[in-house]
């Protein structure tokens, strides 16, 4: 499922049209991004947490040139963690 097609079962859910899903959406998307760039958590009970994770700075193997090492820097980025209804909702569809 895609970005328009979310948008469109969000409207049919919701009795509204696809365009004020599609704005909402962006907005929901907007407001954790920024959240997140800032070091916040957000958190949707039932459903998960965004979240800002750390990654240290490594040394590994260069795909492009065979036993050269490279250096890929330290850097920040988004993490999600499910909750529990989720975890339940997702397993109960095997």
């Amino acid at each position: 499922m895609n970005k328009a097609e979310l948008a469109g079962e969000i409207a049919g859910r919701t009795n509204t049209t696809k365009k004020a899903a599609e704005e909402m959406l962006g907005a929901f998307i907007e407001v954790v991004s920024e959240n997140l760039s800032k070091g916040e958590k957000v958190t949707l009970v039932g459903f998960g947490s965004f979240l800002r994770r750390e990654r240290k700075e490594r040394e590994t193997n260069n795909p492009q040139k065979k036993g050269e090492k490279i250096r890929v820097p330290a850097k920040k980025v988004p993490a999600f963690v499910p909750g529990k209804e989720l975890k339940d909702k997702v397993d109960a569809g095997k």
